[in-house]
């Protein structure tokens, strides 16, 4: 099988979203589909004999994309479209006037003429039908890269409560954007309730738009800097030391429409808080994490109850978290289905269980 995918400019399509792709990308051609992506394209499309036999486009809200699915769809090419969340409330409201515009002059007509939507949840697939968006919703999770993950749980580490030094102390980490919709400043403003005695607090990952600055200022109003740490972006090597070193994995974001990275963390055999804006109900049901309201008092009680918690009891939460997302979210599991959907938009394959 052949499939372009359609993809933001790198900008756009950095984080979650590249991770998402490339992963996708990879684990597609393990299965042997031959994937192109569209920073390889030129800007007119292929000769007839060239063409794609599917294209997956990644993102919406650019006239770029709009352009070219509307071409593809002239040359009877089936389009698939994955909105990685950029229909969620939250997305929404963000530049709300330039995309209600866009809403109404091309996106919603374009998106109801595809052969299929992509959403990674069963709530994303909900604010989609609410929105008016008619076609076939293919329900598909992103999958978890497990190659690089030891088969051991996480190792407990000492900790020494009469002399928790930096390097003694446990660490909660956070992996992600500094900006807004994730919500960090619900956590600093619970993390200076809890004051969790023994253990520090790992921030990791790039500043948007200025908001690590207004961060930095929250922590020294509460003279919180012995106990907070800004790592900057990490990627590679460095970013597995930092989940191998961490003992609790913290995402408070107002909204997630997948979140990679609690699966990244629980890969780690790391247990989770996380908030009801993210799809991770099964923390709860699996017994390895915390699922809470999006609120300071949310994430204050599930810091509270973690960070009492034995490194023992923390590790063992870990391992079952780690086991669910071998069972549920492996990459060649994922890229299987979505092969089943390309099949069926193809008029090749039975309609798959995960079309709604």
């Amino acid at each position: 099988m052949n499939v372009s995918f359609e993809e933001l400019s790198d900008p756009q399509r950095a984080g979650g979203v590249e991770a998402a792709t490339r992963g996708l990308v990879t684990s597609l051609a393990r299965q042997g589909v031959s994937v192109s992506r569209s920073s390889q394209h030129a800007s007119i499309l292929p000769a007839a004999s060239d063409l794609p036999e599917v294209v997956h486009f990644h993102g919406i809200w650019s006239p770029r994309l709009a352009i070219r699915l509307q071409a593809w769809r002239r040359r009877g090419v089936p389009c698939v479209v994955t909105l990685h969340g950029m229909l969620e409330p939250w997305a929404l409201a963000h530049k709300g006037r330039k995309k209600k515009v866009a809403w109404i002059l091309y996106q919603k007509r374009l998106l109801n003429m595809v052969s299929a939507l992509h959403a990674t949840s069963e709530r994303e697939a909900a604010n989609l039908r609410k929105l008016g968006l008619k076609k076939a919703m293919v329900m598909i999770p992103w999958g978890i890269d497990m190659t690089r993950r030891s088969a051991e749980t996480h190792p407990v580490r000492k900790f020494m409560p009469e002399a928790p030094s930096l390097f003694e102390r446990r660490v909660a980490l956070f992996v992600g954007r500094l900006y807004p919709v994730k919500g960090l400043t619900l956590l600093l403003q619970a993390w200076a309730r809890v004051r969790p005695v023994g253990w520090k607090l790992k921030i990791v990952g790039p500043d948007e738009a200025g908001h690590r600055g207004e961060l930095e200022a929250m922590v020294a109003q509460a003279q919180l800097g012995a106990e907070i740490e800004f790592t900057g972006a990490l990627s590679g090597e460095a970013l597995d030391k930092a989940y191998q070193e961490a003992d609790l994995f913290v995402l408070p974001s107002h909204t997630e429409n997948f979140g990679m990275v609690v699966g990244e963390a629980l890969s780690h055999g790391l247990p989770v808080i996380t908030t009801h804006g993210a799809p991770w109900k099964l923390l709860e049901e699996e017994s390895c994490g915390w699922w809470i309201p999006v609120s300071v008092d949310g994430i204050a009680a599930a810091l509270d109850d973690a960070t009492r918690r034995s490194p023992e009891v923390l590790t063992a939460m870990g391992g079952r978290g780690r086991a669910v997302v071998a069972e549920r979210f492996a990459w060649d599991r994922i890229a299987g289905e979505m092969i089943a959907c390309y099949e069926w938009v193809l008029g090749r394959g039975p309609r798959p269980g995960c079309v709604r």
